[in-house]
């Protein structure tokens, strides 16, 4: 058992504790009711995790609520968390409910804006399922849905009361997903440190094995990483904007592609891209992208845009960015891996639309 408390401002949820072990899903219903006691509990998964027996040994058969929704970004909408805001209602629950959020980044995601917003905010335990989810989005408080014309369009900054990371659950992860989600471990070694980079390509075989000890090596370092940069910048006024490495390019092809791309094979094409430009920059060399090639490669992912998505979607995908500014965002680059380039401070920086325009033509 690992582990490691998050501080953050007292009126973003305060100080907060990460668990991470090994087969430990069956002791954390008693660790979160001693640390909440009796107040209402309400629990948001989707059917993939109940499938899997997750909430079996979660609950041990304790009559608590629960709202499943259907797997996948589909159900990242406004419907959905309406309907669950409706069920929290009529479950009579109060301002001293606990969401507990049970699964990968979309039920995270959607479990923590519920909690934001449902009688103007209660606290929320995440427990997440998935690589993606145990390497980034369970931890540092982003919540949110989509609209109809772009990612995260809706959301707040809600940080979680608790995290327990149980990687004994990724044994239940499809072979797509597991490897899809391991491309968050690459961005915060890219971004944060080399040494987990160098970690990760010689391990890999033990961590595509699904090996125990190393998978909790790979949790702790990704929960080390994250937790710095969400202390040092909770609400991503400019240090986290780190953590979006590859995701600009990325969420446009994952928008792009109508879903069918999951999140983190999109993400791997993103970082691909930003190689590309830091190329065309002079922060880096084809030497370098190739290493960072070769390490995806054989996660398995993508690394080439799909050739049904033409370069004017992206770019107007782009455009709609949520951190955009005049219509168009600053990008994420790294000068070396381990280190994020800055200019004046900032931690993301201007890349020309036409230079974008070029680079997408090539990927």
């Amino acid at each position: 058992m690992q582990e490691l408390t998050v501080k953050v401002p007292a009126e973003k949820a305060g100080e907060y504790r990460i668990e991470i072990g090994t087969d430990i899903l069956g002791s954390v219903w008693a660790k979160i009711e001693s640390q909440f006691g009796s107040v209402g509990k309400f629990v948001i998964t989707d059917a993939n995790v109940a499938k899997a027996g997750h909430l079996d040994k979660l609950f041990s058969g304790r009559d608590i609520p629960i709202y499943v929704i259907s797997p996948g970004e589909s159900s990242k909408n406004m419907n959905t968390l309406v309907s669950i805001i409706e069920a929290m209602e009529n479950a009579y629950l109060a301002r001293d409910t606990v969401v507990i959020a049970l699964g990968g980044g979309v039920v995270g995601d959607i479990a923590g804006f519920a909690a934001a917003v449902f009688k103007r905010g209660v606290k929320v335990v995440q427990i997440p399922t998935t690589t993606l989810a145990q390497a980034d989005s369970a931890i540092g408080g982003k919540t949110g849905v989509d609209s109809s014309l772009s990612k995260n369009a809706f959301g707040a900054f809600w940080h979680p009361s608790a995290v327990y990371i149980d990687v004994a659950t990724l044994k239940t992860l499809d072979d797509r997903q597991y490897r899809a989600g391991l491309v968050e471990s690459v961005k915060h070694a890219l971004v944060a440190d080399e040494k987990f980079f160098e970690f990760l390509e010689s391990n890999l075989d033990a961590i595509l094995r699904r090996q125990a000890d190393i998978l909790e090596q790979v949790a702790y370092q990704n929960c080390r990483i994250k937790a710095q940069v969400v202390e040092a910048d909770p609400t991503e006024k400019n240090r986290r904007r780190m953590l979006n490495y590859g995701h600009t390019i990325g969420h446009a092809i994952e928008w792009g592609s109508g879903f069918e791309l999951l999140h983190g094979e999109a993400v791997a094409i993103g970082i691909i891209a930003a190689g590309m430009i830091e190329i065309e920059m002079g922060l880096g060399d084809s030497k370098r992208l190739e290493r960072v090639r070769k390490v995806l490669g054989e996660l398995g992912v993508p690394v080439k845009k799909p050739a049904n998505i033409s370069k004017s979607i992206l770019i107007d995908i782009i455009r709609r960015d949520k951190k955009s500014i005049n219509k168009w965002p600053r990008f994420v680059l790294i000068d070396r891996i381990g280190n994020v380039h800055r200019r004046e401070g900032q931690w993301a920086v201007e890349v020309k639309q036409d230079m974008v325009e070029k680079v997408l033509g090539k990927l």
